[in-house]
């Protein structure tokens, strides 16, 4: 069985569009958790309105944060295995059946997307290329963060690991990655299984210039190292 899970927040522009994209590929015992963060806007309706009985609705976390949001998505998850979705983006449509076949031998998966403006104009054709993107367990600790959940889908005993989410997580995908890359094992994929969406109000800054400070990037990292050397085994 297949998770999506999937956090929204006044997402109604491009959320039907997104999952659209997401049920072609699902069977009919998958299912999509998504989490609503007390959308103000027609998220709910739109979503409602698809009438997918494998749409299930939670209530959010309320915290205005896509980092626990996801978590309470994460937690409600039933799959044996999980797929992390934005609300903006648009799969391509072979990435359940291409990320699936990854799984089979590797805990984590992270593929590769084409960057794309709301137009759906292309920005960048690898956000490998922009962000500096590879595999390697430390460097994505300590040098360039790879794991960007919306690439991102990975086994059972990954999410078990990682829930409940440390308090102070730079963000919930760093998290997951990292404790997938020090616990279980991570593969990096060349293929761009969706197009993601960059239209200024993103919950994520990835593909942009950071805005973090070098020492708040070191006490991200730092936080992240502590909490990694805190899981029980």
């Amino acid at each position: 069985m297949i998770s999506v899970c999937l956090a929204t927040y006044n997402g109604q522009r491009f959320i039907k569009r997104q999952l659209k994209s997401i049920l072609t590929q699902l069977g009919a015992e998958d299912e999509v958790v998504v989490a609503d963060d007390g959308s103000t806007d027609d998220t709910l309706s739109v979503i409602r309105g698809i009438n997918d009985p494998r749409i299930r609705i939670i209530d959010g976390a309320h915290r205005h944060s896509p980092i626990w949001n996801f978590e309470k998505s994460l937690a409600a998850a039933k799959g044996d295995y999980i797929f992390l979705s934005d609300q903006d983006d648009e799969w391509m449509s072979d990435k359940v059946a291409v990320t699936m076949r990854y799984l089979q031998d590797y805990d984590c998966v992270v593929s590769d997307n084409t960057v794309v403006s709301p137009d759906g104009q292309i920005i960048a054709p690898s956000f490998y290329a922009v962000n500096g993107t590879r595999l390697g367990r430390y460097y994505n600790l300590l040098v360039k963060n790879g794991y960007l959940g919306c690439c991102m889908a990975f086994r059972r005993n990954v999410l078990e690991s990682s829930l409940p989410f440390p308090a102070d997580i730079p963000m919930h995908d760093i998290w997951i990655g990292n404790v997938a890359a020090f616990r279980y094992t991570v593969c990096f994929i060349p293929e761009k299984l969706m197009t993601y969406n960059r239209h200024g109000d993103n919950a994520s800054s990835a593909s942009s210039p950071s805005a973090y400070s070098f020492f708040e990037k070191l006490r991200f990292r730092w936080v992240v190292i502590r909490d990694l050397m805190r899981l029980k085994r």
